[in-house]
């Protein structure tokens, strides 16, 4: 399947998944869960959070742009979280 179908491809809420990845202690990373909870909720679309202090690859791969934010496995958005935006990307 090429990545051009699979990203216009539109999956139910219920086989979404968000993906927050973050640190303790991180401001922007606590603002942007706020958002997530809510969207998530909203929607019936599941979320999990990732920390970076616990993940080395993680680590490597975002540690400048936390907050970060994934839908389904690729990045949606960095730093702040736009909730009118998440939810356009997660509805049916």
């Amino acid at each position: 399947m090429s990545p051009i179908f699979r990203r216009t491809e539109k999956k139910k809420p219920a086989d979404r998944t968000v993906t927050l990845i973050g640190k303790p202690g991180c401001h922007l990373c606590d603002d942007a869960q706020l958002v997530i909870e809510k969207v998530c909720g909203d929607l019936g679309v599941a979320w999990e959070k990732k920390d970076i202090t616990r993940d080395e690859e993680l680590n490597r791969a975002y540690w400048e742009q936390i907050p970060v934010v994934l839908v389904d496995g690729e990045q949606h958005t960095f730093w702040r979280v736009d909730e009118d935006r998440l939810r356009r990307e997660l509805a049916p």
